[in-house]
C-alpha cells in the first residue's frame, strides 16, 4: 500500500512538473490579453461557465464546451456525449460549438470539438473611400481532446486545437495546445484543477505579417461543495503568465492636462487575477448560479457608475433526457452576452 501510494504521488508530481516547465518555458513570449490573434480562443462557450464568471477551471460538468477551460474534466462519465452552445454576442457578433465524446476501454476518452464565430458583414473600399462592396471575417477551431484517469481521484487531459481566421480574403493559421489535470475528493465534495492553457504559436499569418505566439495562461481553480447545504462554490486564479495585470489609459482634464490613472494597490492587483462562482443545486435537475470576473469588472466599468459590470448569472434544468442551461455576463453598461447550451446523451435513447 506504502509502494502504491508512493508511485501516484511520483505520477502526479511528474505531470504537474512538466505543465509548469512548458508554461515557464513560454513565459517570456507571452502576450498580454488584446495583443494577439485568434479571440475565439479566449471566448466562453458553456452557459454553466458564463454564469461562473466566465472561467473556472476547477469545476466539473457534463458540458462538453467546459472543456475549453480544463480538458480533465472529461472521463468515461461523458461517453456519448452531446452538447451544443450559441452566444448571440454583440454589435452582430454571434458564436457558437458543438461536440461529442466516447469512451474506449483501456485507451482513455476522448472528445471532438467544433468552435466558430463570425464576426458579421463588413463594408468594403478602397483607399480613396469608394464602396465597392462587402466582406465577411470568422474564426473556426477544431478540439480533439483526450484524457486518462492517472489515479481514481486524479485525471489528466490534453487538448489539440487548431484555429483558422479569415478577414476578407486573408488568412491565418494557428495550433494552440491545453494541458490539465483536474482532482476529485473522495466523497465528490472537493475539485481542483490546474490548467496549461494556448500555449502555441501561428503558423501563418495575414498578408505575410510577423508570425505570432500565442498568450499561454497557466490557471489553477478549486471548487467545494457544502456537505449538508446544496451550495458549491469556485475559485479560480489566471493570467499566472502574464504578472501583472496593472496598466494605464492618459486621459485629459478640463483644461486639457494630461492625467494618469492611479496606481492599483496591492489587494486591486491580487482581485484581477480571480474568478469566483457560486450554485445553488437543490437537485440535479436545476440549479442557479452566479459569479464575479474581477478583472472584467476593474477594466470596464466607468469611472462615475460601476454598476454590475463584471456580475454573471445564470441557471440550468433538466427537461426528459436533455439539459438546458443559460448564462449571462455583463461586460459594460451598454451590453451583456448571452449563452444558450443543451447537452444529452445517446445512451438515454
Amino acid at each position: 500500500m506504502t509502494y502504491s501510494r508512493t508511485s501516484k504521488l511520483k505520477k502526479l508530481n511528474k505531470y504537474v512538473f512538466i505543465v509548469l516547465l512548458v508554461a515557464l518555458s513560454h513565459s517570456g513570449q507571452a502576450q498580454r490579453g488584446g495583443e494577439s490573434t485568434f479571440g475565439l480562443l479566449h471566448l466562453t462557450q458553456s452557459a454553466r461557465m458564463a454564469s461562473l464568471g466566465g472561467n473556472q477551471v476547477g469545476v466539473a460538468g457534463n458540458d462538453l464546451a467546459m472543456l475549453l477551460h480544463n480538458p480533465a474534466i472529461l472521463d468515461s462519465a461523458f461517453t456519448r456525449q452531446v452538447s451544443i452552445s450559441y452566444v448571440p454576442y454583440m454589435a452582430d457578433i454571434s458564436y457558437g460549438f458543438g461536440g461529442i465524446a466516447w469512451h474506449f476501454d483501456q485507451t482513455g476518452t476522448f472528445a471532438l470539438g467544433f468552435h466558430h464565430i463570425g464576426y458579421g458583414d463588413f463594408i468594403a473600399a478602397d483607399e480613396s473611400g469608394l464602396i465597392t462592396g462587402q466582406f465577411t471575417a470568422g474564426e473556426t477551431m477544431i478540439q480533439l481532446t483526450y484524457s486518462r484517469p492517472l489515479s481514481p481521484r486524479l485525471t489528466a487531459g490534453l487538448s489539440f486545437k487548431p484555429v483558422f481566421s479569415r478577414i476578407e480574403a486573408y488568412n491565418s493559421w494557428g495550433i494552440a495546445t491545453d494541458l490539465g489535470l483536474f482532482y476529485r475528493s473522495v466523497d465528490n465534495l472537493f475539485h481542483a484543477g490546474l490548467t496549461l492553457r494556448n500555449y502555441g504559436r501561428q503558423l501563418s499569418a495575414y498578408d505575410n505579417a510577423p508570425l505570432e505566439t500565442l498568450p499561454a495562461d497557466l490557471q489553477v481553480g478549486l471548487s467545494k461543495k457544502l456537505a449538508h447545504a446544496p451550495f458549491r462554490f469556485s475559485l479560480t486564479a489566471q493570467d499566472f503568465i502574464s504578472g501583472s495585470l496593472q496598466y494605464t489609459l492618459p486621459e485629459s482634464d478640463q483644461t486639457g492636462t494630461t492625467v494618469y490613472a492611479e496606481e492599483d494597490n496591492t489587494l486591486e492587483k491580487v482581485a484581477k487575477h480571480l474568478t469566483l462562482g457560486v450554485e445553488f443545486a437543490p437537485s440535479g435537475n436545476f440549479y442557479v448560479a452566479g459569479g464575479l470576473n474581477s478583472r472584467r469588472r476593474a477594466e470596464l466599468k466607468m469611472a462615475n457608475k460601476t454598476s454590475t459590470v463584471g456580475f454573471t448569472w445564470g441557471f440550468g434544468i433538466k427537461v426528459y433526457k436533455f439539459n438546458f442551461s443559460y448564462g449571462s455576463g455583463r461586460y459594460h453598461l451598454g451590453g451583456s452576452s448571452n449563452h444558450f447550451s443543451i447537452t444529452t446523451n445517446l445512451s438515454s435513447f
